[in-house]
């Protein structure tokens, strides 16, 4: 076998593992198992997911009473807190054309999602403004700081145009300036600062390595070239073009190594043993949650900028401890031992693992469930729209109800997964 067909020999394998098809198939496998009493670490209720779907159109129907509903997107977190920043960005894009005001708007969008971890229980971030100071805390607090940064020229290079993120402005980046954009300090700690430091490093890396797509600088957005050739966008053609060109920045250790010893970094893709018997790469379980999460968000300043994505039911639901959180907490999955709860886990614990895949499965006959009671069909409410209106907004509530806004297990998280 020639070192070509070795290389092409990985990358098909990453390629089925890069596949949603793959994760709902893996993940449906794990479900099954659950239901048949297989699974270590958790039961499954099946009487309850109907209550937890009543739960979510409840609250879908009291968010979105016309139920125009927006897609779960990390441009929500833009509008925290009643504020139209998308307005005000608007405003300095007066004048750009399709594209190049589609690539400073998946400049900012890459940058923030991948900034978008736990940030943990004791973070926040003060926003000014003439009508007085607010605080934001978790993703909606990561999102306004994210947006400041951009603003700001954070990860920019040129020092006359701010509104853009490029290699060299993301190589150069320091802890020190990182943690000063998020107001990091003693008393005010974010959970995984290095580990989002290193993800922007390795996407500049990433950026400056592959001027075909990313040009001369570097910039995310030129993920826009990738998207929109070859006809009509879908949202795995997104999702593709971001798995395939962006991929590299996740830490190298989880990786694919063939029979050659040619390695192939998988990023968020676990062993389960139960899944032994799949092929390929047996015991994977892809999960790709900020890959798809970067997905839905890059949909809207696509479709911003007059360029359509259809397809939107491709992408799975989102496997984070909001999601996965309601699960648990509406009785749907019930822990096998309760000590479960009250020690940490790390992502790669197959605990964890099978949290994910079920939350992958179960988000799938929840949706179904809210269209029923809604009346309403797929095409008018995709799973965007379900987990927006929605999932993961239920988890929070019940979160908040339960412990305070504190996810019902306990992860490890270096910034990178959740």
């Amino acid at each position: 076998m020639t070192a070509t067909e070795v290389t092409s020999a990985a990358t098909d394998v990453a390629a089925v593992l890069r596949s949603t098809t793959t994760i709902r198939e893996r993940a449906g496998l794990l479900l099954e198992r659950a239901r048949a009493g297989d699974s270590r670490w958790f039961t499954v209720d099946d009487a309850a997911v109907t209550g937890a779907a009543h739960e979510v159109a409840e609250l879908t129907r009291s968010r979105f009473p016309d139920l125009q509903i927006p897609y779960h997107s990390r441009w929500r977190h833009f509008e925290a807190g009643g504020v139209d920043r998308p307005a005000q960005l608007e405003a300095r894009l007066t004048g750009l054309d399709a594209h190049d005001r589609a690539r400073t708007l998946i400049d900012l969008t890459v940058v923030s999602v991948l900034l978008d971890a736990g940030a943990g229980p004791d973070w926040s971030f003060r926003e000014s403004s003439p009508d007085g100071d607010r605080i934001y805390t978790r993703s909606e607090g990561l999102g306004v700081a994210s947006w400041h940064a951009f603003l700001a020229g954070t990860f920019s290079s040129a020092p006359d145009t701010a509104l853009r993120v490029d290699a060299a402005g993301l190589r150069a980046l320091t802890a020190e300036q990182l943690a000063a954009a998020f107001q990091v300090g003693a008393d005010n700690p974010l959970v995984g600062l290095d580990g989002r430091l290193d993800v922007l490093h390795r996407l500049g890396d990433v950026l400056a390595a592959d001027p075909d797509v990313f040009g001369s600088d570097g910039r995310p957005g030129g993920l826009l070239k990738a998207i929109t050739t070859g006809g009509p966008v879908t949202a795995e053609t997104v999702l593709g073009a971001v798995l395939d060109h962006l991929s590299p920045i996740w830490p190298s250790g989880n990786t694919y190594t063939d029979d050659s010893g040619n390695a192939v970094a998988l990023g968020d893709c676990w062993y389960h043993p139960a899944l032994d018997g799949c092929s390929p790469a047996p015991g994977r379980m892809p999960f790709h949650k900020l890959s798809q999460w970067l997905t839905y968000s890059l949909i809207e300043p696509l479709e911003l900028s007059g360029f359509p994505v259809t397809g939107l039911d491709g992408l799975t639901g989102l496997p984070e401890y909001r999601n996965g959180g309601l699960l648990l907490d509406t009785g749907v999955l019930t822990l096998r031992d309760p000590d479960f709860a009250d020690r940490p886990w790390r992502v790669d614990d197959e605990l964890v693992v099978d949290w994910r895949a079920l939350t992958v499965a179960l988000l799938d006959e929840i949706a179904g469930e809210v269209r029923a009671e809604l009346g309403v069909t797929a095409t008018q409410l995709p799973l965007a729209c379900v987990l927006e209106g929605g999932t993961w907004a239920a988890g929070r509530v019940t979160a908040g109800r339960l412990r305070g806004g504190l996810p019902p297990l306990t992860i490890i998280s270096d910034g990178t997964v959740f």
